[in-house]
């Protein structure tokens, strides 16, 4: 049973966990508003904050909307608060993402699944995109498979890729870095989400610290948000030769299936970051619908891409920045 309200240190809290999810270009592209009356947190759409050139449906928007929700429902769960999630509460109104109503539980002891999420506590300021290079050791055989029941848990697949496919999929990784440097429009939006950190202390985008290295044999899985400009001292160094990839799939290709995806992705990234694992993106393909659709397995694939996972041992990466919790969360009575 759901009893009292919340108080402001515990609200904001449960929000401050949330905003650390990862989101395309770092645009913390959610709005949370707080309804004292019905102890509810709603999560919304910041529809300004869309990519209307490498993201025209929305697809990662969810995404990243996504994995704040599931970092929302482990600082609860940290917290000891039940959690009641409703996802696409309002059919009528698209950036109404879902509804979560928050409450104290009395004495009562969690459950299992409660116990699972809260585990995940402590990764969620430990988590961050890592655009430097891994060393060429293995993710164990047991890790890979908690990853995937990771993901499982989240309605989502979580498959890690072998030859033929892996090179298949760097096959297309490559291809659509050279869609994006041809497509003048995608590179002028890619640069608005790019932060000079000499010019501007940033709250959002992707600052010139978090860039990384240049793969010195010019091949790396990650984007390189640099584009072709110079970043001056910036070392060139080698990545992996050989990338662990994994690619997580839902069964549907709409609105809900991308909200699972996302918590599914964090739920996948956090219990790496437990076990020492380091990751980052390469989602450039599944930008592009003629290259999205061969990123599964010709011989057992099934379901819809909705990111490309790299993973290893290395770097963790720099914490990026946030927004102000004043500019994303609204109370009312």
């Amino acid at each position: 049973m759901l009893s009292q309200s919340l108080d402001d240190p515990t609200l904001t809290g449960l929000v401050a966990d949330a905003t650390t999810a990862p989101s395309m270009h770092n645009a913390q592209p959610w709005q949370f508003r707080y309804t004292r009356a019905a102890r509810t947190l709603t999560l919304l759409a910041d529809l300004d904050r869309m990519m209307p050139e490498a993201d025209p449906a929305a697809r990662a928007l969810h995404i990243g909307c996504g994995a704040a929700l599931l970092n929302l429902r482990v600082s609860a769960a940290h917290r000891g608060l039940e959690a009641v999630t409703t996802l696409l509460p309002e059919p009528s109104d698209s950036a109404v993402l879902a509804t979560v109503r928050l409450g104290i539980r009395p004495d009562a002891p969690r459950e299992p699944a409660d116990e699972a999420l809260a585990a995940l506590h402590p990764a969620i300021r430990e988590r961050h995109t890592s655009r430097y290079p891994f060393d060429e050791q293995a993710v164990p055989e047991d890790v890979r498979a908690h990853l995937t029941d990771a993901a499982r848990a989240e309605g989502a697949d979580f498959t890690f890729l072998a030859s033929p496919h892996l090179e298949t999929v760097l096959e297309l990784i490559r291809d659509a870095e050279g869609y994006d440097r041809g497509d003048p429009a995608r590179v002028a939006e890619e640069r608005r989400w790019t932060r000079d950190t000499k010019a501007e202390a940033p709250v959002d985008g992707i600052p010139d610290y978090a860039f990384g290295p240049r793969d010195a044999s010019e091949g790396a899985a990650t984007r390189d948000f640099a584009g072709t400009g110079v970043l001056p001292g910036r070392p060139r160094i080698p990545f992996e030769k050989r990338p662990q990839l994994a690619l997580l799939t839902t069964p549907g290709d709409r609105a809900v299936d991308w909200l699972r995806a996302g918590q599914a992705l964090e739920r996948v990234l956090l219990a790496a970051t437990l076990r020492q694992v380091s990751t980052s993106f390469a989602t450039q393909p599944v930008e592009w619908p003629d290259l999205r659709w061969l990123l599964r397995d010709p011989a057992s694939g099934t379901g819809h891409t909705q990111m490309i996972v790299r993973l290893g041992y290395g770097p963790t990466g720099p914490r990026t920045p946030r927004r102000p919790l004043a500019q994303v969360l609204t109370i009312e009575p």
